[in-house]
C-alpha cells in the first residue's frame, strides 16, 4: 500500500476486500488545490457538478477576475464571481472541500463580499417590484367565456 493511501481491509474472509475510505477530515483543506467545479458544487452554488461545469464553460464564473476552466485548482483566498441568472455572487474562498454537506457547512466555505451582497439584494428588490411581462391566465376559455368573447367582438 502507498503512504497516502486511504484504503483499508474490510471484514475477515479468505478473500481480501478493499474499500475506499475517506479521511475523517470532512473534506477540509488538506494542503492541495480543489477543482473549481467540485468546490462550486460543494458550496451549493449549483445543484450538480454537471451544472457547475456548464456554468464555468459558459463563462459565468471567474476566478480572480479571469475566465477559467472547470479543472482549475482553487486555493484559499481566491476571489470568485458567479453569475446565477440576474444575480452576481462575489465570494472569497475560506475553506477547500470536495464533499457536499449541509447548507450551514457550505456557508462556511466562503465569505461573501459586502458590496456584492448589497447590490444583489437591491436588484432582488427591484425585480420583485416589476410586474410580470405577460398575463398568466387560466388557459383555455370555457364555453360560456367563448360566447361572451364573441358577443364582445360583435361577431354575433
Amino acid at each position: 500500500m502507498y503512504s497516502n493511501d486511504t484504503r483499508q481491509v474490510v471484514g475477515r474472509c479468505p478473500f481480501i476486500i478493499i474499500a475506499n475510505v475517506k479521511p475523517d477530515t470532512k473534506g477540509a483543506d488538506l494542503g492541495r488545490a480543489v477543482r473549481l467545479d467540485k468546490w462550486l458544487w460543494a458550496a451549493r452554488f449549483y445543484k450538480t457538478r454537471a451544472l457547475a461545469a456548464a456554468g464555468i464553460d459558459a463563462g459565468k464564473v471567474q476566478v480572480n477576475g479571469v475566465r477559467v476552466k472547470r479543472s482549475r485548482g482553487l486555493e484559499v483566498g481566491d476571489q470568485i464571481r458567479v453569475r446565477l441568472g440576474p444575480y452576481e455572487h462575489i465570494v472569497t474562498v475560506r475553506l477547500l472541500t470536495e464533499l457536499r454537506g449541509p447548507p450551514s457547512r457550505a456557508a462556511q466555505l466562503y465569505e461573501e463580499d459586502r458590496e456584492g451582497k448589497r447590490v444583489r439584494e437591491a436588484l432582488a428588490a427591484q425585480i420583485k417590484l416589476v410586474p410580470p411581462a405577460f398575463y398568466r391566465g387560466k388557459g383555455r376559455p370555457t364555453k360560456k367565456a367563448r360566447r361572451d368573447i364573441t358577443r364582445w367582438k360583435g361577431e354575433d
